[in-house]
């Protein structure tokens, strides 16, 4: 009898010491891609949960499969939570690409290879018309967008995504694994075309560390601000969360503000502004915003907006800096709704005309589409809308933008819960860019 307890004790225990050997990790997985801001480039981003090389093998779609290959290096991420997690975060910078040429490619090394995914280099010159689909606020639980955004990027109906902050909800939770879990989720969107993002306040778990970590955007500022252009059209992103969290450093406000300033600047150069009259700005807590959720619609005056006055020194906010450098359109989330306004200044709204508001404007245009599905669920309104809100639902979706030419944008919200019914549309029409045209 002795004997037999023995068996079973150490059957028992033995079966347990072998499940408790963690396996070992090196399969690339959470592909993404992203552009970071030089002409013929694209950058492959993936994760590994051990130690392995950075490669990848690609080549034009049509010719002799991954006839190119080249190397990168990964960077060690350990996350914040308890069990202080390590993963292994892989970069590889394409370069020479043929523009509007389509690439097959896969990535990984000599220990595991993902599967084969493909994407179309970025085309060269302004004479273009890139589509865009853009959202904020897309979790890991109640994604409802996501599966549309997924086949609608498959079947070519974008060159771009623009997350506009909030992922996962959170990244950090469970030790980062939401955040590898969400990260396999838009894997179907993002290893296809570049995955443009800004930070949200749900990522501001150990000084943004995951969203720093993940994600590839242009520029040396960790993701945090950078800019860039895609045909006739300047792109910055920046983070509205600087206002937020002091406690990663008063610094970032004045840091943020001073290079927004000088990239400003440098775009509205009449060299520049000639041939990319657009300028597009894409940030996670809006300006304007008709919500009743108590939060920035109805607290208080917008920090981002106004800057704050309780600070040494004051920090200086970004609707003058916006206006007079002649920002054309203003993209915004972090409301679970779509709101579309009026052209809005100082809370006084600048119509191009009566009849046509939105050619000509004499004011920036913005947009807050944050109602792309999470666990927090919808957003509410305010029953009246302010005299500078145009259109307003509470359906969940996201935006689809095409920037036709120098003089024409156009806009339009779908509707995941119409299954994919457009509900909203403009054209935005501008013959006259920069302050001159508010004038």
């Amino acid at each position: 009898m002795d004997l037999v307890w023995r068996l079973c004790i150490f059957s028992c225990f033995g079966v347990h010491l072998v499940l408790g050997v963690p396996p070992i990790a090196t399969q690339p997985e959470q592909v993404h891609i992203s552009y970071p801001g030089v002409p013929q480039s694209m950058v492959i981003t993936w994760t590994t949960f051990d130690k392995a090389e950075s490669w990848v093998e690609y080549g034009v779609w049509g010719g002799k499969l991954f006839e190119l290959t080249a190397k990168g290096s990964y960077t060690l991420f350990e996350d914040g939570g308890k069990e202080k997690r390590k993963l292994h975060i892989h970069r590889v910078t394409l370069t020479d690409l043929k523009p509007g040429s389509t690439y097959v490619y896969h990535c990984g090394s000599s220990d595991g290879w993902s599967e084969m995914f493909y994407f179309t280099a970025m085309k060269s010159g302004t004479e273009w018309s890139p589509k865009f689909a853009l959202f904020g606020d897309l979790g890991n639980e109640n994604p409802q967008s996501l599966a549309r955004l997924q086949k609608e990027t498959q079947m070519g109906m974008y060159d771009i995504i623009l997350h506009i902050g909030d992922f996962a909800y959170d990244m950090d939770e469970d030790n980062a694994r939401i955040g590898d879990e969400f990260m396999r989720q838009i894997q179907a969107i993002a290893a296809y075309v570049p995955y443009m993002t800004c930070p949200g306040n749900h990522e501001n778990a150990y000084n943004f560390s995951n969203y720093k970590n993940r994600f590839s955007m242009p520029g040396d500022t960790e993701s945090l601000w950078y800019s860039w252009n895609i045909g006739p059209a300047h792109i910055i992103s920046f983070s509205t969360e600087v206002y937020f969290y002091l406690e990663y450093g008063l610094d970032l406000i004045f840091s943020q503000y001073k290079w927004l300033k000088k990239d400003l600047e440098e775009a509205n150069k009449p060299e520049n502004r000639k041939i990319r009259p657009w300028i597009i700005t894409m940030a996670h807590r809006p300006m304007y915003c008709s919500n009743d959720d108590k939060d920035d619609c109805t607290k208080f005056e917008s920090y981002v907006r106004l800057g704050r006055n309780d600070t040494k020194p004051p920090a200086p906010g970004l609707e003058n800096l916006f206006y007079l450098f002649g920002v054309d359109l203003e993209l915004w989330a972090h409301e679970h709704t779509y709101e579309r306004l009026w052209p809005v200044y100082g809370f006084k709204v600048f119509n191009g005309s009566r009849e046509e508001p939105y050619v000509n404007p004499k004011a920036p245009v913005h947009i807050i589409t944050g109602s792309a599905g999470c666990r927090e669920k919808h957003d509410g309104f305010i029953p009246k809308p302010r005299d500078w809100s145009a259109f307003r639902s509470t359906d969940y979706g996201y935006t689809r933008m095409q920037v036709l030419n120098s003089t024409h944008i156009y806009l339009e919200q779908v509707s995941d819960d119409q299954n994919g019914k457009v509900i909203d549309g403009i054209w935005i029409v501008k013959q006259e860019h920069g302050i001159a045209s508010w004038l």
